[in-house]
C-alpha cells in the first residue's frame, strides 16, 4: 500500500465490527490516503443494548477502545470520543421517566469523562436532539448538553456536539456560561455560519471557499458502518479522497491541507497528527 503523503483526518466516522463492514472500511479509508480518525461511540442500541443505568454504557465504552485497538493494526490511528448519543433519550422514555432518563444519560457522561481524564478518550459526545420533541424533552437534552459542557471545561477537553441543522448560537451561550472555550466545542454535521467550530461533511460545497478566508473547520464523513445502510451518511474513502481531489484541482492548498487536519485537530482535541 502507497504511504500517504499527507496527514489527513476524518472528524467524526463510526467502525463497527459486530454490525458493519468494520476494518474493511478502515482499509478502504487508509487506501484512499486516510491517516488519522476522530472515532466516535454509537448508540446504546447498536451494541444490542438496553440501559437501565450509567454502568450500563461501560461496555460501549470500553467496545471503542478494542475497535480503536484494532483500526492501528491497519495503520491508521484512531482517536475514542466517548459519549451519549442525543437521541437516546427518545429510546430511555419508553421505559422510564424524564427525570430518571437525564440523570442516567449525565451519569454515563460522567463514566466517559473518568475516560478522558485517564487519557484513554480525547474528549466527549453530547448533544440534543436533531427531530423535533416536547419543549420538556428539550429542556431535559439541554440540561444533559450543558452537563457535558461542564465536564469538557473540567477536564479540559473538547465536546463534540449533535444538534439540529443550523448555527446553534445558543450552545455558544451555554459555553460562554460554563467557561469552556468555543474552539473546543464542535459542532458535528455542521453549517459554517455557526459559532462553533463546525465540522462539516467532506462534500460541503463551501470548503473551497471557507479555505480562501482560512476559516477554521474540520471535514467529516459520518459513516455509519451499518450493514443496513451501506455507505451512509458517506462513504470511509470521502475524507480523504474529496480533500485529495481539492488538493489537486487547485481549489484548496497543502497550506489548507495542514490547516485542517493538522492545526485544527491539534488545537481542538490536543493531538497531534504526524504521519509514521
Amino acid at each position: 500500500m502507497k504511504a500517504p503523503r499527507y496527514p489527513i483526518i476524518d472528524d467524526h466516522i463510526h467502525i463497527d465490527l459486530r454490525n458493519g463492514r468494520g476494518l474493511e472500511a478502515v482499509k478502504d479509508f487508509h487506501r484512499a490516503g486516510g491517516t488519522h480518525m476522530v472515532l466516535v461511540t454509537k448508540p446504546s442500541w447498536s451494541s444490542g443494548i438496553t440501559p437501565s443505568s450509567p454502568h450500563d454504557f461501560e461496555s460501549i465504552f470500553q467496545e471503542i477502545i478494542q475497535v480503536a485497538s484494532s483500526i492501528e493494526t491497519i495503520g491508521v490511528t484512531a482517536f475514542p470520543l466517548m459519549g451519549v448519543h442525543p437521541a437516546e433519550i427518545s429510546r430511555l422514555l419508553e421505559y422510564q421517566s424524564l427525570e430518571e432518563a437525564t440523570d442516567l444519560m449525565k451519569g454515563a457522561l460522567d463514566r466517559a469523562a473518568s475516560y478522558v481524564r485517564e487519557g484513554t478518550a480525547i474528549g466527549l459526545k453530547s448533544g440534543r436532539p436533531h427531530y423535533p420533541v416536547s419543549p420538556e424533552i428539550l429542556a431535559a437534552s439541554n440540561e444533559v448538553l450543558f452537563h457535558a459542557l461542564c465536564l469538557g471545561k473540567e477536564c479540559a477537553c473538547a465536546v463534540q456536539i449533535h444538534a439540529e441543522s443550523g448555527p446553534c448560537e445558543d450552545i455558544a451561550g451555554m459555553a460562554e456560561r460554563v467557561g469552556i472555550p468555543l474552539g473546543r466545542v464542535v459542532k458535528h454535521f455542521a453549517v459554517p455560519e455557526t459559532p462553533l467550530v463546525p465540522s462539516l461533511i467532506a462534500r460541503h460545497e463551501a470548503i473551497p471557499s471557507l479555505c480562501r478566508k482560512k476559516r477554521w473547520f474540520t471535514m467529516e464523513s459520518d459513516y455509519m458502518d451499518e450493514n443496513s445502510r451501506p455507505g451512509a451518511v458517506i462513504g470511509p474513502k470521502s475524507v480523504p479522497r474529496i480533500s485529495l481531489k481539492l488538493l489537486a484541482e487547485g481549489l484548496i492548498t497543502e497550506e489548507d491541507l495542514h490547516r485542517i487536519h493538522v492545526e485544527i485537530p491539534r488545537s481542538v482535541y490536543g493531538i497531534e497528527i504526524t504521519l509514521p
